[in-house]
């Protein structure tokens, strides 16, 4: 059995008059996220570890801020076409676990919904996709609410028969 594992990080600036939008999922906020697609900065950095695992470099390769075709991008579709890279070289997801860090909002109401909606849209099981959240006690640029940073680390194979 081939084994890979990758690590992702990333971060965004949070801001007046955006969505915050987290694993897929639109979370009730004074403030979004700011970037080229929807930035969500939980599924950029779970599409980072995916492609370090499979030595594919980083979301920014593939789907470059200066494309305009990325313009507000849903970044389900990305991390949906960054899988399907991993699962065209024969590649089976072991586990995902991620953390988002954040002062605000409270995540913990959401975190089950995050999970669920990331694992459908990788086709996987559920219990493959573990998340969490946690403050950074008000340090830093998260504790002072000016962004939201996510780190994940993936587990993937090739069965060989």
């Amino acid at each position: 059995m081939n084994i890979r594992v990758g690590q992702g990080f990333d971060v965004h600036q949070l801001v007046k008059g955006r969505k915050l939008i987290l694993g897929g999922i639109d979370i009730p906020h004074d403030k979004g996220l700011l970037g080229h697609s929807d930035a969500d900065v939980l599924l950029h950095t779970i599409s980072d570890a995916i492609l370090g695992a499979i030595g594919e470099g980083d979301i920014g390769k593939h789907f470059p801020d200066t494309d305009p075709n990325f313009k507000d991008a849903d970044s389900m579709i990305l991390l949906q076409q960054v899988w399907k890279m991993a699962q065209d070289k024969g590649y089976s997801l072991g586990n995902i676990d991620a953390t988002i860090m954040a002062q605000k909002p409270k995540l913990a109401p959401f975190i089950a919904q995050i999970a669920q909606r990331i694992a459908k849209g990788l086709g996987v099981n559920h219990e493959q996709v573990n998340i969490k959240a946690t403050t950074t006690e008000k340090l830093g640029f998260t504790g002072r609410e000016e962004g939201i940073a996510a780190q994940a680390v993936v587990l993937i194979y090739q069965a060989h028969s």
